[in-house]
């Protein structure tokens, strides 16, 4: 999987849409418009970055990850299913009745899927987590890395920044936090809630290594990552600049999409905006094949 390249990359990105919008048609619940905004990111971590095993989840030294805005699970679950974690057909079973596709995701062991380490919880809660262990991998002598994402509405949350002055404290440099930068949160624009600028000097200023990118080019997205790597006295936040609903167009940059799932007419016109891939489609519904 890390030998995709650039091209099969971008790909894969529109086969996670493909997915979502799948995924939450069939459900007739969920969260649209930041899984969406998040398919590059999500096809760079697990087809090019994280080092891991989907036939051996629990490797001692894989690299870890964490969604800390656990309600962005759809794209989560697409990524891990076409990366090896759980067969494909699961996807349909997103927020069924005893699936192992929740709401919001949880690990095997708490009737969740390989390959998730914790449940989420309230939001702000994953950059601590991801602070705490990062810690451990370091007293473990161990060279894996952790990765966390956060949405921007959540950076309102005092957790947040309780757990960045921990990881700066502490130079937990094998730590890299992703922020969702969309400027979307589920009753506004985040400009609007709460105002996060200059939110760059934020992180600076609490003591941390931050780059900035355009969070829909995996390019820039994995040079980021690469520039993360390289910063070995402090911990790295990359700002990624996304848009919600990105490549849909009548989901772009509109915050009303956060937690609704299209219909079936908005669902062909998405799927006909994101046209098909070599990877196919876990499922094809019956007005597709007319």
């Amino acid at each position: 999987m890390n030998n995709f390249s650039i091209e099969k990359l971008y790909e894969m990105a529109r086969q996670l849409r493909r997915d979502v919008i799948k995924m939450l048609t069939i459900s007739k619940s969920g969260h649209s418009g930041g899984p969406i905004g998040l398919a590059e990111i999500f096809s760079a971590l697990y087809f090019k970055i994280l080092n891991i095993d989907p036939k051996n989840p629990q490797w001692s030294d894989r690299d870890y990850f964490f969604l800390s805005a656990g309600h962005l699970a759809p794209v989560w679950y697409a990524a891990l299913a076409r990366a090896g974690y759980f067969p494909l057909d699961e996807l349909k079973t997103l927020r069924k009745i005893h699936t192992r596709l929740q709401g919001h995701p949880a690990p095997a062991h708490t009737h969740g899927l390989p390959g998730i380490e914790v449940a989420s919880g309230s939001l702000g809660q994953g950059l601590s987590i991801a602070v705490g262990c990062a810690l451990g991998i370091r007293l473990d002598a161990k060279k894996s890395r952790v990765y966390v994402l956060l949405g921007d509405g959540e950076l309102d949350e005092g957790q947040i920044w309780e757990a960045a002055m921990t990881a700066a404290h502490h130079k937990v440099s094998n730590l890299t936090a992703i922020v969702d930068r969309n400027d979307c949160q589920i009753d506004n624009y985040t400009h609007v809630v709460m105002h996060l600028e200059p939110l760059t000097d934020k992180w600076k200023a609490f003591g941390w290594n931050v780059i900035e990118c355009n969070g829909h080019s995996i390019e820039e997205f994995l040079n980021a990552v690469e520039k993360s790597k390289q910063c070995v006295d402090k911990p790295s936040v990359i700002i990624a600049k996304t848009f919600m609903g990105n490549n849909v167009s009548f989901m772009h940059n509109d915050y009303k999409w956060h937690g609704v799932p299209p219909n079936e007419e908005q669902a062909k016109q998405a799927l006909s905006e994101l046209p098909p891939t070599s990877f196919g489609d876990f499922i094809k519904f019956d007005w597709e094949n007319n």
